[in-house]
């Protein structure tokens, strides 16, 4: 006898191939957005990626002051010292001097862009080496690393200030180590203040830098790797006489010298450690990011899983109020109020919890400060706070 299908079945039987399909869809949707948002955060390619968003309107003389006018956004209206790049060259603005109807005037420090260029703002300031950016000498050199030798700049201290130092024979080195997808050039903004002191620098690159060797797959490890980079650094300076280091780093970079000090066998040799916009939380950085681009906040966990899976990464290892390092040298941490890449929030975690976790840390914040633009919002604050705990 043939069954009959009535229509109350047969709607249901839809409903639920209905159902089946939408989960299916979901279930590949969001695969495939967290897979897309891994590359983001994993492949160095994208995170190296420049674009040009704004543009210059005119170049303006009067006297001894030139201005630049710029189209006006968020970045190009911010207060303080920036760098301005294009595609062949690069200048340095200051003061925000005028705004309104779409356009900003900025007080243009050094260099001149074509007018009608394409630029962008740059946290970084200077472009170059520290000898065309300060007039300060130094070498290139080669960190021999576990996959090969990694450029480097060594400025060595100023031979006068060096040796006014009580500890002249035994200043420390200071290793920078930049964030993500940026180079070297990050440092270049303290290296005076840090010359002005009598120490040493060196300045790394590390895996998947350019002047760097690539990781095996190819991908940023968010520090899980490239500390072992910082490691060959403080072995370098070790070698160059180096009694002590003092580790500086820079948002991802914060993420690597957190991993040297839980990992390395040589974090007895850091005597100080200076963190800037540092990503102290993986999981709170990443939580941060997605609400930026908008997507719903049940989608990072499956970000988190697909970036964890493709590099092998355990993100409980990144967070460093609830898994301090073994090494917990005086540290100071800044981070900018208005930082909307690296939760300020996760910062001042870490500094609530510093005591109970026996690590002496000074927290600074700056008021309105970008990722790691708290230098550009204050340069001479800044200053006074690097040199200040450094001298202590």
């Amino acid at each position: 006898m043939r069954s009959v299908t009535t229509p109350a079945r047969r709607r249901r039987r839809i409903g639920f191939l209905v159902l089946l399909s939408v989960i299916a869809l979901l279930v590949a949707g969001g695969s495939g957005g967290a897979w897309y948002y891994s590359a983001e955060l994993l492949q160095p390619e994208r995170a190296q990626a420049v674009e040009y968003p704004e543009k210059v309107i005119s170049i303006r003389r009067e006297g001894a002051e030139t201005t630049v006018v710029l189209t006006e956004s968020a970045r190009t209206a911010k207060a303080g010292t920036w760098g301005l790049d294009w595609d062949s060259g690069s200048a340095r603005v200051g003061d925000v001097l005028r705004r309104g109807d779409g356009r900003v005037e900025r007080r243009l420090l050094a260099g001149a862009p074509p007018e009608g260029a394409s630029v962008r703002m740059s946290a970084e300031v200077w472009n170059g080496d520290p000898r065309s950016a300060h007039g300060l000498e130094f070498s290139d050199v080669s960190v021999r690393t576990e996959l090969g030798d990694a450029a480097a700049w060594f400025v060595p201290a100023a031979p006068d200030v060096a040796a006014s130092r009580a500890d002249a024979k035994d200043a420390p080195w200071v290793i920078t180590v930049h964030g993500r997808g940026v180079t070297r050039r990050e440092s270049l903004r303290v290296l005076p203040v840090l010359h002005r002191l009598g120490l040493p620098v060196l300045a790394i690159s590390y895996r998947n830098d350019v002047g760097a060797p690539s990781s095996p797959d190819g991908l940023f490890h968010l520090g899980d790797t490239e500390w072992r980079d910082v490691e060959a650094a403080a072995r370098y300076a070790r070698d160059h006489g180096a009694r002590r280091v003092v580790l500086y780093g820079w948002s991802m970079g914060g993420a690597i010298v957190g991993q040297f000090l839980a990992r390395s066998e040589l974090a007895s040799m850091v005597s100080r450690v200076v963190l800037d916009a540092p990503v102290v939380s993986w999981k709170k950085t990443l939580e941060a990011q997605s609400a930026n681009r908008g997507v719903p906040s049940a989608f990072t966990p499956l970000a988190e899983l697909v970036s964890g899976w493709r590099a092998d990464l355990d993100f409980d290892r990144f967070e460093l109020a609830a898994h301090p390092p073994a090494a917990k040298p005086p540290t100071l941490l800044m981070h900018g109020s208005a930082d909307h890449t690296v939760p300020v929030a996760a910062s001042r975690d870490l500094a609530a919890a510093a005591p109970g976790l026996g690590w002496p840390l000074e927290y600074v914040e700056f008021p309105d400060a970008e990722h790691v633009a708290e230098w550009n919002a204050d340069p001479d604050r800044y200053e006074r706070v690097v040199s200040a705990f450094l001298r202590g």
